[in-house]
């Protein structure tokens, strides 16, 4: 089975506009968010996809793989079923470019032992809240699973209700996701659906419409989004200090 990874990168963001190039410890973004995605030890290749000269440009400085793709995608779900139609793969990962912190080991837990050729078929990373704060925040979208961790359901709100018990966790989605070929394809051929609608989450198209998405727990999720600037100073003081333990660490030894 060939799986590769594909990094969405798109120059336009409205909170923080340009931030796949803004520099972190002397290198822009994407090239940080590429060299943890390649550390994975079950992706076959990575490639940035792109709807901006400026984003290939670097990435071409940095020899990191590119492809252009169009503007009008809504999401990254529809910019990987583009990049699908250039990049030949049984199963695609989703990683976000604005995590530079991204952790490989959970890229590879996005990859499934073995999944459905021939129908739909997704996974998605989710992990434990640990505080009030964290679930009452619309931003960490909360999941509801089977037994089995079958995709049911995903909210902004927290859900489910604790209505007739306390005693359990909350989980949310986190933004490592898998697909086959089927289910890119699916995206690309579809409209969004009710639910996808009202929470105005793109995931929730897949639930929608009956397709399988696999949700697979992980513990560490030390990943940090870059939506604004405050989050772009909170990733560079964290590069700064594993900088620093790993310069000492050499000292030392």
């Amino acid at each position: 089975m060939k799986t590769v990874g594909i990094i969405p990168a798109r120059y336009g963001s409205s909170r923080l506009p340009g931030k796949p190039l803004m520099e972190i410890a002397g290198k822009p973004m994407v090239w940080w968010v590429y060299e943890r995605t390649r550390q994975a030890r079950r992706l076959d290749g990575v490639w940035v996809a792109t709807d901006d000269q400026r984003i290939a440009a670097v990435c071409q400085e940095y020899e990191i793989p590119c492809l252009m793709t169009s503007a009008a995608h809504p999401c990254a779900a529809s910019r990987l079923a583009e990049a699908a139609e250039t990049v030949e793969a049984d199963f695609y990962v989703q990683i976000n470019g604005d995590e530079p912190l991204i952790s490989p080991e959970n890229i590879d837990a996005a990859v499934p032992e073995c999944f459905p050729a021939e129908e739909a078929f997704g996974t998605n990373l989710i992990a434990p809240l640990e505080t009030p704060a964290e679930v009452m925040d619309p931003s960490n979208i909360k999941v509801v699973f089977d037994q089995s961790y079958r995709a049911l359901y995903l909210s902004r709100t927290p859900v489910p209700y604790p209505f007739g018990a306390l005693d359990f966790v909350y989980y949310k989605h986190v933004g490592i996701i898998g697909y086959n070929k089927k289910m890119l394809q699916f995206y690309a051929d579809s409209v969004p659906g009710r639910f996808e609608r009202i929470e105005g989450i793109d995931t929730m198209r897949f639930l929608d419409y009956g397709k399988t998405l696999q949700f697979i727990p992980v513990n560490k999720t030390e990943s940090l989004s870059v939506d604004t600037a405050k989050d772009l100073d909170a990733v560079r003081r964290r590069m700064e200090i594993r900088r620093r333990t790993e310069s000492r660490e050499k000292t030392e030894d």
